[in-house]
Protein backbone atom coordinates (compact mmCIF):
# COMPACT_ATOMS: atom_id res chain seq x y z
CA UNK A 1 0.00 0.00 0.00
CA UNK A 2 1.37 3.45 -0.87
CA UNK A 3 1.95 5.47 2.29
CA UNK A 4 2.85 9.08 3.01
CA UNK A 5 6.32 9.08 1.32
CA UNK A 6 5.10 7.45 -1.92
CA UNK A 7 1.97 9.60 -2.12
CA UNK A 8 4.08 12.69 -1.49
CA UNK A 9 6.38 11.65 -4.36
CA UNK A 10 3.35 11.09 -6.59
CA UNK A 11 2.13 14.56 -5.63
CA UNK A 12 5.47 16.05 -6.71
CA UNK A 13 5.46 14.07 -9.95
CA UNK A 14 1.89 15.03 -10.83
CA UNK A 15 2.51 18.67 -9.95
CA UNK A 16 5.23 18.73 -12.60
CA UNK A 17 3.20 16.83 -15.19
CA UNK A 18 -0.46 17.79 -14.61
CA UNK A 19 -0.60 21.39 -13.42
CA UNK A 20 -1.38 23.78 -16.26
CA UNK A 21 -2.91 21.09 -18.47
CA UNK A 22 -6.56 20.58 -19.33
CA UNK A 23 -8.43 17.39 -18.53
CA UNK A 24 -10.28 16.34 -21.69
CA UNK A 25 -11.58 12.87 -20.78
CA UNK A 26 -12.19 10.89 -17.60
CA UNK A 27 -13.03 7.29 -18.35
CA UNK A 28 -14.15 5.01 -15.50
CA UNK A 29 -13.44 1.41 -16.49
CA UNK A 30 -14.35 -0.33 -13.23
CA UNK A 31 -17.66 0.80 -11.74
CA UNK A 32 -16.49 -0.13 -8.25
CA UNK A 33 -13.84 2.59 -8.26
CA UNK A 34 -16.33 5.49 -8.17
CA UNK A 35 -17.50 6.40 -4.68
CA UNK A 36 -19.38 9.60 -5.60
CA UNK A 37 -21.76 10.50 -8.42
CA UNK A 38 -22.58 14.17 -7.88
CA UNK A 39 -20.83 15.92 -9.49
CA UNK A 40 -20.21 13.29 -12.20
CA UNK A 41 -16.69 12.48 -13.38
CA UNK A 42 -17.45 14.34 -16.62
CA UNK A 43 -17.55 17.57 -14.57
CA UNK A 44 -13.73 17.43 -14.53
CA UNK A 45 -13.55 17.60 -18.32
CA UNK A 46 -12.65 20.96 -19.83
CA UNK A 47 -10.99 22.23 -16.66
CA UNK A 48 -7.33 23.04 -16.15
CA UNK A 49 -5.45 21.35 -13.31
CA UNK A 50 -4.31 24.04 -10.88
CA UNK A 51 -2.79 22.05 -8.00
CA UNK A 52 -2.08 18.56 -6.72
CA UNK A 53 -2.18 18.09 -2.95
CA UNK A 54 -1.77 15.26 -0.47
CA UNK A 55 -4.06 14.57 2.48
CA UNK A 56 -2.51 11.68 4.41
CA UNK A 57 -2.58 8.85 1.84
CA UNK A 58 -5.12 10.64 -0.39
CA UNK A 59 -4.15 12.39 -3.64
CA UNK A 60 -6.15 15.50 -4.52
CA UNK A 61 -6.15 16.86 -8.09
CA UNK A 62 -7.72 20.32 -8.04
CA UNK A 63 -9.05 22.15 -11.10
CA UNK A 64 -9.83 25.76 -12.02
CA UNK A 65 -13.52 26.39 -11.54
CA UNK A 66 -14.27 22.69 -11.36
CA UNK A 67 -14.31 19.85 -8.86
CA UNK A 68 -11.49 17.89 -7.25
CA UNK A 69 -10.54 14.34 -8.15
CA UNK A 70 -9.54 12.69 -4.87
CA UNK A 71 -8.20 9.15 -4.87
CA UNK A 72 -7.00 6.63 -2.30
CA UNK A 73 -4.87 3.89 -3.85
CA UNK A 74 -5.60 1.37 -1.06
CA UNK A 75 -3.60 -1.86 -0.90
CA UNK A 76 -3.46 -2.90 -4.55
CA UNK A 77 -3.90 0.40 -6.37
CA UNK A 78 -1.36 2.40 -8.31
CA UNK A 79 -1.03 5.36 -10.66
CA UNK A 80 0.63 4.75 -14.01
CA UNK A 81 1.70 7.81 -15.96
CA UNK A 82 1.77 7.69 -19.76
CA UNK A 83 3.38 10.36 -21.93
CA UNK A 84 1.08 9.13 -24.68
CA UNK A 85 -2.15 7.35 -23.84
CA UNK A 86 -3.31 4.50 -26.09
CA UNK A 87 -5.81 5.39 -28.77
CA UNK A 88 -9.40 4.31 -28.36
CA UNK A 89 -11.66 3.78 -25.38
CA UNK A 90 -10.64 1.07 -22.89
CA UNK A 91 -13.18 -1.69 -22.42
CA UNK A 92 -14.37 -2.88 -19.02
CA UNK A 93 -13.00 -6.29 -18.20
CA UNK A 94 -11.01 -8.34 -15.76
CA UNK A 95 -7.79 -6.38 -16.18
CA UNK A 96 -6.29 -4.01 -13.59
CA UNK A 97 -7.32 -0.75 -15.29
CA UNK A 98 -9.90 1.10 -13.18
CA UNK A 99 -9.93 4.70 -14.44
CA UNK A 100 -8.17 6.76 -17.12
CA UNK A 101 -7.58 10.53 -17.15
CA UNK A 102 -6.57 12.09 -20.48
CA UNK A 103 -5.04 15.53 -21.04
CA UNK A 104 -5.19 17.85 -24.02
CA UNK A 105 -1.59 17.06 -25.00
CA UNK A 106 -2.20 13.31 -25.33
CA UNK A 107 -0.61 12.41 -22.00
CA UNK A 108 -2.44 11.23 -18.90
CA UNK A 109 -2.58 8.56 -16.25
CA UNK A 110 -4.28 5.29 -15.45
CA UNK A 111 -5.41 4.20 -12.03
CA UNK A 112 -4.98 0.45 -11.75
CA UNK A 113 -5.66 -2.12 -9.05
CA UNK A 114 -4.18 -5.59 -8.69
CA UNK A 115 -5.81 -8.46 -6.82
CA UNK A 116 -9.38 -9.53 -6.23
CA UNK A 117 -10.18 -7.15 -3.37
CA UNK A 118 -11.29 -3.91 -5.02
CA UNK A 119 -10.64 -1.06 -2.58
CA UNK A 120 -9.26 1.63 -4.88
CA UNK A 121 -11.44 4.70 -4.35
CA UNK A 122 -12.08 7.74 -6.56
CA UNK A 123 -14.18 10.69 -5.36
CA UNK A 124 -15.20 13.67 -7.49
CA UNK A 125 -16.14 16.40 -5.04
CA UNK A 126 -16.42 20.16 -4.76
CA UNK A 127 -14.33 20.17 -1.57
CA UNK A 128 -11.88 17.44 -0.49
CA UNK A 129 -13.38 17.55 3.01
CA UNK A 130 -16.52 16.01 1.55
CA UNK A 131 -14.57 12.73 1.40
CA UNK A 132 -15.17 11.00 4.77
CA UNK A 133 -11.64 9.59 4.90
CA UNK A 134 -10.14 13.05 4.41
CA UNK A 135 -12.48 14.70 6.90
CA UNK A 136 -11.44 12.37 9.71
CA UNK A 137 -7.67 12.59 9.17
CA UNK A 138 -5.42 13.47 12.07
CA UNK A 139 -2.49 15.89 11.69
CA UNK A 140 0.22 15.35 9.09
CA UNK A 141 3.38 14.10 10.85
CA UNK A 142 5.66 16.12 8.55
CA UNK A 143 3.80 19.41 9.00
CA UNK A 144 5.84 22.26 10.47
CA UNK A 145 3.52 22.53 13.48
CA UNK A 146 3.68 18.80 14.29
CA UNK A 147 6.20 19.08 17.12
CA UNK A 148 7.05 16.70 19.94
CA UNK A 149 4.59 18.35 22.31
CA UNK A 150 1.72 17.82 19.90
CA UNK A 151 2.74 14.20 19.33
CA UNK A 152 2.89 13.57 23.07
CA UNK A 153 -0.56 15.10 23.48
CA UNK A 154 -2.03 12.74 20.87
CA UNK A 155 -0.56 9.66 22.55
CA UNK A 156 -1.59 10.82 26.01
CA UNK A 157 -5.22 10.06 25.25
CA UNK A 158 -4.53 6.55 23.94
CA UNK A 159 -4.57 3.21 25.75
CA UNK A 160 -3.58 0.67 23.13
CA UNK A 161 -0.56 -0.85 21.41
CA UNK A 162 1.73 1.67 19.75
CA UNK A 163 1.68 -0.13 16.39
CA UNK A 164 -2.08 0.38 16.12
CA UNK A 165 -1.85 3.99 17.27
CA UNK A 166 0.69 4.88 14.59
CA UNK A 167 -1.51 3.33 11.89
CA UNK A 168 -4.69 5.10 12.99
CA UNK A 169 -5.37 7.71 10.28
CA UNK A 170 -7.66 9.61 12.63
CA UNK A 171 -4.76 10.05 15.04
CA UNK A 172 -1.83 10.63 12.64
CA UNK A 173 -2.30 10.86 8.87
CA UNK A 174 -0.27 8.89 6.36
CA UNK A 175 1.53 6.11 8.28
CA UNK A 176 0.59 2.55 7.35
CA UNK A 177 1.77 -0.96 8.03
CA UNK A 178 5.21 -0.69 6.43
CA UNK A 179 6.40 2.61 7.87
CA UNK A 180 5.01 1.89 11.33
CA UNK A 181 7.30 -1.18 11.36
CA UNK A 182 10.21 0.98 10.23
CA UNK A 183 9.52 3.73 12.78
CA UNK A 184 9.32 1.26 15.66
CA UNK A 185 12.52 -0.44 14.57
CA UNK A 186 14.29 2.94 14.44
CA UNK A 187 12.91 3.76 17.91
CA UNK A 188 13.98 0.30 19.22
CA UNK A 189 10.45 -0.26 20.51
CA UNK A 190 8.16 -3.30 20.56
CA UNK A 191 5.11 -2.91 18.31
CA UNK A 192 2.99 -4.22 21.18
CA UNK A 193 4.17 -1.76 23.80
CA UNK A 194 1.21 0.11 25.26
CA UNK A 195 1.00 3.84 24.65
CA UNK A 196 0.02 4.41 28.28
CA UNK A 197 3.33 2.90 29.43
CA UNK A 198 5.58 5.23 27.41
CA UNK A 199 7.95 7.42 29.39
CA UNK A 200 8.69 10.99 28.27
CA UNK A 201 12.07 9.78 27.02
CA UNK A 202 10.42 7.03 24.97
CA UNK A 203 7.92 9.49 23.49
CA UNK A 204 10.79 11.77 22.49
CA UNK A 205 12.66 8.88 20.88
CA UNK A 206 9.55 7.71 19.03
CA UNK A 207 8.84 11.22 17.76
CA UNK A 208 12.40 11.54 16.47
CA UNK A 209 12.16 8.13 14.76
CA UNK A 210 8.82 9.07 13.19
CA UNK A 211 10.07 12.31 11.69
CA UNK A 212 13.43 10.90 10.61
CA UNK A 213 12.02 7.74 9.01
CA UNK A 214 9.36 9.58 7.01
CA UNK A 215 11.65 12.47 6.03
CA UNK A 216 14.33 10.10 4.76
CA UNK A 217 11.76 8.06 2.83
CA UNK A 218 10.36 11.20 1.19
CA UNK A 219 13.85 12.32 0.20
CA UNK A 220 14.64 8.89 -1.30
CA UNK A 221 11.43 9.03 -3.32
CA UNK A 222 11.70 12.63 -4.46
CA UNK A 223 12.31 12.88 -8.19
CA UNK A 224 11.65 9.18 -8.77
CA UNK A 225 9.28 8.50 -11.67
CA UNK A 226 5.87 7.14 -10.70
CA UNK A 227 6.59 3.74 -12.19
CA UNK A 228 9.67 3.19 -10.01
CA UNK A 229 8.28 4.28 -6.65
CA UNK A 230 7.24 0.80 -5.51
CA UNK A 231 10.75 -0.55 -6.02
CA UNK A 232 12.26 2.49 -4.31
CA UNK A 233 10.04 1.97 -1.27
CA UNK A 234 11.02 -1.68 -0.90
CA UNK A 235 14.73 -0.98 -1.29
CA UNK A 236 14.68 1.48 1.63
CA UNK A 237 12.88 -0.72 4.17
CA UNK A 238 14.99 -2.27 6.94
CA UNK A 239 12.60 -4.75 8.54
CA UNK A 240 9.19 -4.58 6.88
CA UNK A 241 8.82 -7.36 4.31
CA UNK A 242 12.21 -8.80 5.25
CA UNK A 243 11.24 -11.80 7.37
CA UNK A 244 14.17 -14.20 7.72
CA UNK A 245 16.77 -11.66 6.62
CA UNK A 246 19.46 -10.23 8.95
CA UNK A 247 18.68 -6.97 10.71
CA UNK A 248 20.91 -4.27 9.14
CA UNK A 249 21.61 -2.83 12.61
CA UNK A 250 22.47 -5.86 14.76
CA UNK A 251 22.45 -8.87 12.44
CA UNK A 252 19.69 -10.77 14.28
CA UNK A 253 17.03 -12.46 12.15
CA UNK A 254 14.01 -10.33 11.33
CA UNK A 255 10.84 -12.04 12.56
CA UNK A 256 7.17 -11.78 11.73
CA UNK A 257 3.79 -11.84 13.45
CA UNK A 258 0.91 -12.71 11.12
CA UNK A 259 -2.69 -11.59 11.36
CA UNK A 260 -5.72 -12.50 9.27
CA UNK A 261 -5.08 -9.89 6.59
CA UNK A 262 -1.65 -8.46 7.32
CA UNK A 263 1.64 -9.04 9.10
CA UNK A 264 4.31 -7.06 10.90
CA UNK A 265 8.07 -7.50 11.01
CA UNK A 266 10.50 -6.62 13.79
CA UNK A 267 13.97 -7.36 15.15
CA UNK A 268 13.99 -9.15 18.54
CA UNK A 269 17.41 -7.82 19.55
CA UNK A 270 16.67 -4.22 18.64
CA UNK A 271 13.07 -4.07 19.81
CA UNK A 272 12.04 -6.74 22.31
CA UNK A 273 15.11 -7.55 24.39
CA UNK A 274 15.80 -10.66 22.32
CA UNK A 275 12.39 -12.22 22.99
CA UNK A 276 10.26 -13.40 20.05
CA UNK A 277 6.74 -11.98 20.06
CA UNK A 278 3.86 -14.44 20.38
CA UNK A 279 1.36 -14.91 17.59
CA UNK A 280 -1.85 -13.10 18.53
CA UNK A 281 -3.96 -15.94 17.21
CA UNK A 282 -2.36 -18.43 19.58
CA UNK A 283 -1.50 -16.63 22.78
CA UNK A 284 -1.42 -13.34 24.60
CA UNK A 285 0.88 -10.73 23.08
CA UNK A 286 3.96 -9.49 24.85
CA UNK A 287 3.79 -5.87 25.89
Amino acid sequence: MPELPEVEALRDFLTDNLVGHEIVRVLPVAVSVLKTYDPPVTALEGHEVTAVRRHGKFLDVGTAGGPHLVTHLARGGWLQWKDRLPDGVPRPGKGPLALRVALENGAGFDLTEAGTQKRLAVHVVRDPREVPGVARLGPDPLADDFDEERFAGLLAGERRQIKGALRDQGLIAGVGNAYSDEILHAARMSPFKLTASLTPEEVAGLYAALRRTLTEAVERSRGVAAGRLKAEKKSGLRVHGRTGEPCPVCGDTVREVSFSDSSLQYCPTCQTGGRPLADRRLSRLLK
